[in-house]
């Protein structure tokens, strides 16, 4: 089921390092990997913030992005997230709108609570209230954005007193902002309270998220706000990996995948071992990652698209399951078969080939008569091969 004429396709940079590599270098690769994804036509690049668990090794989704702006010309770049109660919702939001005027327009705002439990104990943040910390600074934030008059908010952690922007956005009304969602309700019930886009980032695993109630919360909190969330707006995000052959995808990021999941997920994160993590295979069986073809990433999508109602986006979760070379083959393939098929390129020159082969006597029975007057007219004789062609 589509909602959308075209579907946007981005990655979810958060990003996954594996340890023991010079950082300089592995941050290095993800400027190549949002530089080759803009050549590509991808139409977004979500950048992620931590500080600890070593695998995922950016601090400063903006600073990433106000660099990676000037290395691309068409690509959005968004914060993914940004980590709410870490900062001043002031001092974000002036940073942000300084982005949009930087990236001309191309800046977006993706906001969460924290995912790294590690991060909110280092600043001394309790769990839970990280949701109702969010909330408090995503209202204040979008007060600021929307510039209706001075913003005044006192809360426990941070307080505001007749604040307003310095500069007025760059983007008309104000920049995209998007709310990340994985188990809880949280996101998706701020997404309808604010009327926000979505960042679902967890697929419907057997027996695990249902995909439409999830979207039913937004719809629900919506309503009560008298506000609107649009389908076109909601982005799902999976890991992916193709290959021209599905066998050999597998045997490409089989080694990769297992380390990622055993060693962050399990051995950093603390998380127990599941099944899904033994084996990639197991994992594309769950529906928590795609791994073939670009056909089967195609049946995949389509699939979501079904379990969901519908939805306006696709975002890789990046990752190094294989070395750089394969994984940008990965990334080539995708955009080469996956994206136009949900992006309405591909009908237009089917039907004019079709077209085209079905008309083979009104469209070329005049190329004949046409020859041989271009070779009467120059005044010379039509050669004989040429005249044996024409008699085809």
């Amino acid at each position: 089921m589509s909602v959308v004429d075209r579907m946007s396709f981005g990655i979810f940079l958060a990003p996954f390092h594996p340890l023991g590599e010079n950082p300089t270098l592995a941050l290095e690769r993800d400027f190549e990997l949002v530089e080759l994804l803009d050549r590509l036509g991808y139409d977004e690049a979500w950048i992620g913030e931590h500080h600890s668990a070593g695998w995922e090794l950016i601090a400063s989704p903006e600073v990433f992005i106000a660099a990676a702006a000037e290395r691309t010309r068409h690509i959005k770049l968004g914060t993914g997230v940004s980590s709410l109660p870490y900062h001043h919702p002031y001092i974000l939001a002036e940073r942000m709108v300084q982005l949009d005027h930087q990236t001309r327009g191309r800046a977006m705002l993706g906001v969460g609570p924290g995912a790294l439990a590690s991060d909110a104990y280092m600043l001394g943040l309790e769990a839970v209230e990280q949701r109702r910390m969010m909330d408090e600074s995503l209202e204040a934030i979008l007060a600021l954005m929307d510039m209706d008059g001075p913003v005044t908010r006192e809360t426990d952690w941070f307080t505001m007193r007749d604040a307003r922007l310095h500069l007025r956005p760059y983007t008309n009304p104000r920049m995209h902002v998007a709310i990340a969602s994985v188990f809880s309700p949280a996101g998706m019930t701020a997404a309808g309270k604010y009327g926000c886009g979505v960042l679902s980032l967890q697929a419907p695993r057997q027996g695990g998220l249902d995909l439409k109630e999830h979207w039913a919360m937004a719809e629900d909190a919506a309503d009560k706000a008298e506000k609107e969330v649009k389908r076109s707006e909601w982005r799902i995000v999976l890991p992916f990996y193709l290959a021209e052959d599905r066998d050999q995808a597998f045997d490409e990021c089989r080694a990769g995948a297992r380390e990622f999941y055993q060693e962050y997920f399990e051995g950093t994160l603390g998380r127990p071992p599941a099944v899904e993590s033994e084996d990639i295979a197991h994992e594309v069986k769950a529906g928590g990652a795609i791994v073939g073809t670009p056909d089967d990433a195609i049946a995949a999508i389509e699939r979501l698209q079904d379990l969901s109602g519908g939805f306006g986006g696709f975002l890789c979760q990046a990752h190094e399951w294989a070395p750089r070379e394969k994984v940008h083959k990965s990334f080539e393939l995708f955009a080469q078969y996956v994206m136009p098929k949900f992006q309405g390129q591909l009908e237009p020159i089917v039907d004019s080939q079709q077209w085209t082969a079905a008309n083979p006597d009104s469209i070329f029975g005049n190329n004949p008569k046409a020859m041989e007057r271009a070779f009467k007219d120059a005044g010379r004789e039509i050669p004989p091969e040429v005249a044996k062609n024409l008699q085809r």
